[in-house]
């Protein structure tokens, strides 16, 4: 089957549309006010339901799950503290959402159950937590199935894959972009979102 393809971080209408439209599989949709791809208005989501990732930020999974229902968000990536974590995706996936969990790359004393993984930079390393523009050293794998963030577009994808440990290949599911696909914060640029698109399309996971 061929690698899964996220687009994160829109905002508007017309670039969830357009995204959509070029095939991608997942779409991030942020909900945290103090990035510059929150997306005040949740509704542009909601022609996209079936793929659609509610992306958010909070310190209890309660107010991710309300959000999720509030808006018909059936994923959601949450972002919660350490030691809510692993409680608040059991409590999500008892919902019935399906949990695509941010994984940082770094140590981690537990490794909670997801649907699956989202292997990006640690917070130690970018000073924010989730999308930061930036790779990482591949060093903590997820324990399960994962999409590949940090920093990517179509030009590094290759790089970055062929950089990948060999045992953890046959858990590569896809990849994830936002700030590379972009032409201003917040806005894509639909020629760097169709070259992501197509790039990790022409990849396969075994």
């Amino acid at each position: 089957m061929r690698l899964l393809a996220k687009v994160c971080g829109l905002v508007q209408a017309g670039d969830a549309a357009q995204a959509a439209a070029m095939g991608a599989d997942l779409l991030g949709f942020v909900c945290h006010p103090p990035s510059p791809r929150h997306c005040a208005d949740l509704a542009v989501a909601a022609p996209y339901l079936t793929r659609a990732v509610l992306v958010m930020v909070a310190e209890e999974a309660e107010a991710i799950l309300a959000t999720a229902r509030r808006h018909g968000f059936r994923r959601v990536q949450p972002y919660l503290p350490e030691a809510e974590c692993a409680a608040g995706v059991a409590l999500l996936r008892a919902a019935g959402l399906f949990v695509l969990l941010p994984w940082a790359d770094e140590p981690h004393p537990e490794a909670p159950a997801a649907d699956l993984y989202l292997w990006e930079a640690s917070p130690a390393q970018t000073g924010v937590p989730g999308g930061s523009g930036q790779g990482h050293p591949m060093a903590f794998p997820p324990p399960g199935p994962f999409l590949l963030a940090g920093g990517l577009d179509a030009a590094n994808l290759s790089e970055r894959l062929a950089a990948l440990p060999g045992t953890v290949l046959p858990r590569l599911r896809g990849a994830d972009a936002a700030s590379r696909l972009e032409a201003a914060p917040g806005r894509k640029d639909p020629v760097k979102v169709s070259a992501f698109i197509s790039s990790v399309h022409e990849r396969e996971f075994a």
